[in-house]
């Protein structure tokens, strides 16, 4: 296991794995992200873990560079091997195409499928939030297994609304809130993703896996009311 550790101006800092596969480098920094906030260090005010490194965001006037690198390398040799969580489900019912997916039939397109056989391909297999992005938490998601990758618009959205399902690259997300976004929606779903009177208000966390299931237009209003919390099993 190999831990490279850069200084980020005077008040973060970055841990990278490297030396290691993918998913082990990605399983070490969220396992480190972890262990440092059950540590509680005093002056540490952030913990971004991504695929393959952890942001350590400080208040310098509390805590040192040099602290934090003690710290996440003790960490990391006790961690050793066992990075793994087990992860939980979620069953997410996604209306495809039309308003709620409007570059559905573009994205066939452009990887060599029909519409019908590119949401098989979304829906078919279960996919792990791998880290929150933007906005508000975003569950960023490995992405299906299509023939290629899914390019981003040329030209952003002024606005996504909650709930839309996009991919990129080979990425795939669930955007929580209206915000602009420049990847190309395939479908919504009726459930809301975050729930502002929950705590946490993300019933996810990195390492769990979304499984995307159709459903008809007809049955949107059934589910509207529900949360990602409900979708949980």
């Amino acid at each position: 296991m190999t831990l490279t550790l850069t200084d980020c101006g005077d008040s973060a800092l970055v841990a990278k794995a490297v030396d290691l596969e993918p998913e082990d480098a990605w399983h070490l920094v969220h396992a480190l992200a972890d262990a440092l906030d059950a540590v509680r260090l005093p002056g540490v005010q952030g913990l971004v873990p991504t695929y393959d490194a952890l942001l350590v965001e400080f208040d310098c006037a509390d805590i040192d560079h040099a602290t934090v690198r003690r710290v996440l390398r003790r960490e990391a040799g006790r961690i050793g091997g066992e990075a793994r969580r087990e992860p939980r489900r979620f069953v997410v019912p996604v209306v495809y195409g039309g308003e709620f997916g409007p570059d559905l039939a573009e994205v066939a397109r452009q990887v060599g499928v029909s519409e019908g056989e590119l949401v098989s391909l979304h829906s078919g297999s279960d996919l792990t939030v791998r880290c929150l992005g933007a906005p508000a938490g975003a569950p960023m998601m490995d992405g299906p297994p299509f023939p290629e990758p899914v390019p981003r618009l040329a030209s952003p959205r002024t606005r996504v609304e909650p709930g839309a399902v996009a991919v990129a690259g080979r990425q795939a997300v669930i955007c929580p809130m209206p915000s602009p976004g420049g990847w190309p929606l395939l479908g919504r779903t009726p459930v809301g993703v975050l729930d502002l009177r929950a705590d946490p208000f993300m019933a996810y966390r990195p390492g769990d896996v979304f499984r995307f299931t159709p459903i008809p237009e007809s049955e949107w209003d059934r589910h509207t009311k529900r949360t990602l919390a409900d979708c949980h099993g």
